[in-house]
């Protein structure tokens, strides 16, 4: 089935209004501005929906962030509010604090922790202004469990969810993004490689597998099967104990 970008871009504007109907009538936006296409996509789709005025992004370099005028773009672009917050000391402070007490703190750890302060600051900046924060994960990201969860894997709504890298791509182009934002390779933020290096494989190899079922190499299958099935958890609900005081 031929994808349609101008449809579902006009069908997720108005699921946005909808949920700002029901969610937050009269709050604002407040996303963190990456420079990349999902954030840029998110931001563009919530000016459509909801005006200039009602978006808000959040810049969050860690120290010297080299590409952040793609950032800036994005914010000179739509014509948004923007707030940066630089999250280096806050960083350096928290790491020096826990490895004085835990001398075994794992690489992983520190490097999940600056998207979980970024997503500390975006809900701190929309909890006063009035907001709501827009989750700008994709599908492709979500089906291998590409992000942190805590971190860039929250928000309060998520536009983008259900939709594969090529898909919100074709919807940035309807939305006349800048090319450069559009095709930017993404990097993680974390280490300082590609999505794609770190995955080990193509965005296009694994969204012709989501939305087809078909992977040629069966090496690149069986891995993705392997990221998708233990990465479920990221996207369910916390488990709870079911207490009934009657039994």
């Amino acid at each position: 089935m031929t994808f349609n970008a101008e449809k579902v871009k006009n069908d997720i504007v108005l699921w946005i209004r909808d949920w700002f109907d029901k969610n937050g009538k009269g709050c604002n936006a407040v996303l963190g501005i990456s420079g990349g296409k999902d954030s840029s996509v998110v931001a563009a789709l919530c000016v459509e929906a909801l005006g200039r005025d009602r978006v808000v992004g959040v810049l969050m370099p860690k120290g010297v962030q080299h590409d952040i005028d793609m950032s800036q773009l994005l914010v000179e672009h739509l014509g948004i509010k923007s707030v940066t917050v630089n999250i280096l000391d806050a960083y350096d402070a928290l790491v020096g604090e826990i490895r004085s007490q835990l001398p075994d703190f794992s690489i992983q750890a520190e490097t999940n922790l600056p998207p979980r302060l970024r997503m500390a600051t975006v809900y701190a900046v929309s909890q006063s202004l009035n907001g709501r924060v827009a989750n700008t994960c994709n599908l492709s990201e979500d089906w291998v469990g590409y992000s942190t969860r805590y971190g860039d894997s929250a928000g309060d709504f998520s536009p983008l969810s259900r939709l594969t890298v090529d898909e919100v791509k074709q919807i940035g182009r309807v939305l006349n993004l800048p090319d450069v934002l559009v095709d930017k390779v993404p990097i993680d933020g974390l280490c300082g490689k590609t999505d794609e290096d770190n995955l080990g494989f193509t965005y296009a190899v694994l969204d012709k597998y989501i939305r087809t079922g078909v992977c040629e190499d069966a090496e690149i299958k069986a891995k993705i099967d392997r990221m998708h099935e233990i990465n479920k958890f990221k996207l369910e609900l916390m488990p709870v104990f079911e207490y009934d005081p009657n039994n």
